[in-house]
């Protein structure tokens, strides 16, 4: 996208993939654990030292974790557009569009995902969305990303695609 088409783009879905709050306390109680094993029977230094590094290293480790962030835009001519990090989708190119859920996100992501595809997943984010592709000129076959809320994704990313998968889904 151009300069000229990033600044009239719309957000129509935004996410961030937050690591589960369970992780910090976690975290925090090895830090407090390794801090007093490495400060047992010595000064104070010792357990506020080594607290305070593991402190921002283990914080550092979760944002990192947690940098992943899904969008969906729409630019001033109308095509909306997928951000999952530093990757982009057109909507144009989307022939088939799916919601899977928990229950079948072992078999997407086990025997039968594709090599070629294009898989954005983290263990805490339960279901997912996949997107077929039909682009000549891309060998991806399919886009298989983790969202929090498949259905808002694909009614914000491809409407009409969602409204006939839910349809098919019902019937």
């Amino acid at each position: 996208m151009s300069a000229e088409d990033q600044s009239s783009t719309r957000t129509l879905y935004h996410e961030r993939q937050w690591v589960p709050f369970y992780w910090w306390i976690l975290g925090a109680c090895v830090v407090a654990l390794i801090s007093g094993q490495i400060g047992h029977n010595r000064s104070v230094m010792w357990y506020i030292i080594p607290a305070v590094v593991l402190g921002v290293l283990l914080i550092w480790w979760l944002l990192s974790m947690s940098s992943t962030r899904l969008t969906v835009a729409e630019d001033a001519r109308g095509t909306r557009w997928l951000h999952v990090g530093q990757a982009t989708l057109p909507s144009t190119v989307v022939s088939r569009c799916l919601a899977v859920p928990p229950s079948a996100q072992r078999n997407a992501m086990g025997r039968q995902l594709d090599p070629a595809a294009f898989v954005v997943s983290h263990g805490w984010v339960k279901t997912m969305v996949m997107l077929v592709l039909d682009d000549p000129q891309d060998p991806t076959p399919y886009w298989l990303i983790g969202a929090k809320n498949p259905d808002a994704v694909l009614a914000a990313f491809v409407p009409d695609l969602a409204a006939k998968a839910s349809t098919a889904k019902d019937a």
